[in-house]
């Protein structure tokens, strides 16, 4: 069993930055596969960036160069720090854990097995 808490949601404004935090409890953070995705009011959940010791890191096209996903193994925690935010990239960030790949530039939410609450992100002026 892997429990997840999200943490660093908010309101910036267009430009700003935030920094999200996903703490696991129940495995070491090294031997999972960690993702964020986001969902949007009235739309999908969409994977954002995902990463694992094995497979490195991995984006969504309209994140790359803007996001950017690192693994503390001190704190067994991911954190996902966003920067030059869009009112597009509003919506509830979820953390999950699994085990199967990071690839870059897709994450499919059914190779997560482990999820957590989630943490609102706000982007508007």
């Amino acid at each position: 069993q892997v429990d997840l808490v999200e943490s660093g949601g908010g309101l910036v404004q267009p430009g700003g930055s935030l920094r999200l935090s996903c703490e696991a409890s129940g495995l070491p953070v090294e031997d999972l596969i960690i993702g964020w995705f986001r969902q949007a009011p009235g739309k999908g959940r969409e994977g954002v960036s995902c990463i694992s010791v094995r497979d490195g890191t991995g984006y969504i096209d309209s994140v790359k160069g803007r996001f950017t996903i690192s693994l503390d193994r001190g704190k067994n925690e991911v954190a996902l720090q966003m920067n030059s935010l869009k009112p597009e990239d509003t919506g509830v960030y979820y953390c999950a854990a699994g085990f199967e790949a990071c690839y870059n530039g897709y994450l499919d939410k059914d190779d997560y097995d482990y999820w957590g609450q989630g943490t609102q992100v706000t982007v508007a002026s």
